[in-house]
């Protein structure tokens, strides 16, 4: 069997078992009367549960993102990618020369064109065609990682794969040449996750081997390092699923059994003990107010760091019970504010209180 396969049985596992808990959510429909977005799909679902609900935007939501127009974008499990422009909501699968069945990255170049990390490597988007690039293109690895599509500030495409880092070479692309090569200054890591710190630097999660930090910002011949961080300075079990950074500037990971905060010399650690809720420690997003959310198997816990440890008030965690199904896949929040959410059964809102699912007719 395939990683691949065996990848995307595993995923269906973990979400079949959360599953069981769905019927005690409790639907918040604020905008019920408000008529939904036109749907626009020309192709038959393939129902991955027995309790497939197709009005959902769709059960699996494993990326989020929102381009330089406002439109927002949602990476699926076997419904490709789909765009929403408050008028439609539009899918792009197979018919659409968009192949995948796993999409989990999104992000846009500089040039407004798309680009989505799946299962069989990268696709591009004009706005009218898709292009695959997987091995003939120069990408060992085509199993992209989760958040692993990185434009840094210069313009530079990076992509994180389960076998190490990868840049776009557009000259190459443009004369036939390889697309894509192996940054060889990362080891082969298996990557879980790729962004770029307010100082310029790249930021390299990895499922085993700790964080990377490249000092790309640095001019060519003045001292260019990669700096590792384990488990060794602090980091547990080598593990950092989830990336982000604060205003003040702090780099903070998620670990299996906790976050760490990251000041560029010691390692603060979080854990159940301090009041984060569930086990397994996926996600980790950083709100513009300053209040960082973490997902989890079993729970999302809203902290606010604002708040001086040991206080109860520090941590909220919500279940279930408030709406928001046990196994969250991705966060973002999009430039109006508001805080997304997908997971497996389909994409939720918070209202500040609970959270509410949102189907394809609403509430948006």
């Amino acid at each position: 069997m395939s990683s691949n396969k065996i990848l995307l049985l595993t995923i269906l596992t973990i979400f079949s078992s959360c599953k069981g808990q769905e019927s005690t959510y409790s639907q918040v429909d604020p905008n019920a009367s408000k008529l939904g977005p036109t749907v626009i799909k020309n192709f038959k679902s393939a129902a991955l549960a027995p309790d497939f609900d197709p009005t959902l935007v769709s059960q699996y939501i494993r990326s989020i993102f929102q381009d330089s127009k406002g439109n927002l974008w949602f990476g699926t499990i076997e419904e490709g990618v789909v765009k929403y422009d408050v008028k439609s909501l539009t899918y792009y699968s197979h018919p659409d020369g968009f192949n995948s069945t796993s999409v989990f990255a999104i992000n846009e170049d500089k040039n407004g064109n798309l680009w989505f990390g799946t299962d069989q490597g990268v696709y591009k988007y004009d706005g009218k065609t898709f292009r695959n690039y997987n091995q003939k293109d120069g990408l060992g690895h085509i199993e992209i990682s989760r958040k692993s599509i990185l434009v840094d500030k210069s313009g530079t495409i990076w992509v994180g794969t389960h076998g190490g880092v990868y840049r776009y070479d557009p000259s190459g692309d443009s004369t036939g040449g390889q697309s894509f090569s192996l940054f060889k200054q990362f080891p082969p890591i298996n990557v879980a996750g790729i962004m770029e710190d307010k100082s310029g630097n790249i930021w390299v999660a990895s499922y085993d081997n700790g964080v990377f930090r490249y000092d790309a910002h640095l001019p060519v011949g003045q001292g260019k390092t990669i700096t590792q961080i384990g488990e060794k300075e602090g980091l547990g079990e080598n593990y950092a699923g989830g990336m982000a950074q604060d205003k003040a500037g702090n780099m903070w990971f998620t670990m299996k059994n906790g976050i760490c905060k990251y000041d560029g010399k010691t390692l603060t650690e979080y854990t159940p003990k301090d009041g984060l809720g569930g086990t397994e420690f996926w996600g980790i997003i950083i709100e513009q107010s300053g209040i960082i959310w973490i997902t989890a198997r079993g729970s999302t816990t809203r902290f606010d760091p604002s708040i001086p440890l040991p206080n109860p008030k520090a941590f909220t965690v919500f279940t279930p019970e408030d709406g928001i199904n046990c196994c969250v896949q991705s966060m973002f929040q999009d430039r109006s504010g508001n805080m997304w959410w997908g997971a497996s059964s389909g994409l939720f809102r918070f209202d500040g209180t609970r959270f509410y699912r949102v189907k394809q007719n609403g509430p948006w």
